[in-house]
């Protein structure tokens, strides 16, 4: 048994659509589909579904932010393996037989699939999405550590602990409860999750101060490591690699002090006026 979950909060124009992809994945095991929002639009789309899907049940979550609403879907759900994405990304046709097959190996804690960006390329916010989107990529086929991606990833049950609620990077921390549980992370690069990254610098900034942020919070274990330095002499190759001419190449230069200067808002935040992360974040709304 799978439990599919879906975590969404007002993306009515979007989880129609994530849900439909899952629906047409023809998976060869029995699943369930759990969508958890705390808003009255995304109950709405759910229902449409249930009154047509046995297989489908909403829960609705307090409005606490994302870890909460894992918390509760986990504790609510039946299967052994957990495959997790978002409402307004979709799924790539016929990519959970392969993210779910790899279990078959008992040394496999959790493995995640392979974000692509629908943006375009053309404008510099559109290049930075597939700029980062390749090199993390290029990272997880040479088997170095990495985190599982939230836009779609999947575990094992029984590994899973409760998550922070003050957590930024949720996919982060269950990734490293699991590896410290001496279990693999499987990268699967055939499966697909489409994504629509920020088109502004403000949501840009918003969205990397909240998943880039995380490993800077003082909870669980996570690669504490990573930083601004780690950034630039890991992704060195792609300054010179990826941009195919010299506008990407001034784009790339550009992303390497834009990440400077968020690392900067995340050491102040963080350390000086450190923040009060229970809070729920704002929406991203140029990725809806």
């Amino acid at each position: 048994m799978v439990s599919i979950i879906i975590t969404t909060y007002k993306e009515k124009d979007t989880l129609a659509n994530a849900i439909n992809c899952v629906l047409n994945q023809k998976p060869t095991f029995d699943y369930e589909i759990l969508i958890v929002g705390p808003d009255a639009e995304s109950e709405q789309v759910a229902k449409n579904f249930i009154d047509r899907y046995q297989q489908i049940r909403y829960i609705k979550d307090e409005h606490r932010g994302k870890p909460a609403a894992l918390n509760l879907a986990v504790q609510a759900a039946r299967g052994d393996i957990l495959v997790l994405t978002d409402g307004d990304v979709w799924i790539g046709e016929n990519t959970l037989n392969f993210l779910v097959s790899c279990f078959d190996n008992a040394s496999v804690g959790a493995a995640t699939g392979h974000p692509l960006p629908i943006n375009s390329r053309n404008n510099i916010f559109g290049y930075w999405a597939h700029f980062l989107t390749e090199a993390a990529h290029w990272l997880r086929i040479r088997n170095m550590i990495f985190p599982c991606s939230g836009y779609y990833y999947a575990f094992r049950k029984n590994l899973f602990e409760l998550v922070p609620e003050n957590a930024l990077s949720e996919d982060g921390l269950i990734t490293q409860m699991i590896r410290v549980k001496q279990y693999r992370i499987e990268y699967i690069p055939q499966a697909f999750v489409y994504v629509k990254y920020p088109n502004n610098f403000k949501d840009w900034l918003l969205q990397k101060k909240r998943s880039t942020g995380g490993y800077k919070q003082k909870i669980g274990s996570l690669n504490k490591e990573r930083n601004f330095y780690g950034e630039l002499v890991g992704g060195f190759k792609f300054l010179f690699v990826y941009p195919s001419n010299l506008r990407e190449f001034w784009w790339t230069i550009l992303l390497y002090l834009a990440r400077l200067y968020l690392w900067l808002i995340i050491f102040w935040e963080q350390r000086i006026i450190r923040p009060d992360f229970n809070k729920p974040w704002a929406r991203i709304e140029s990725t809806k």
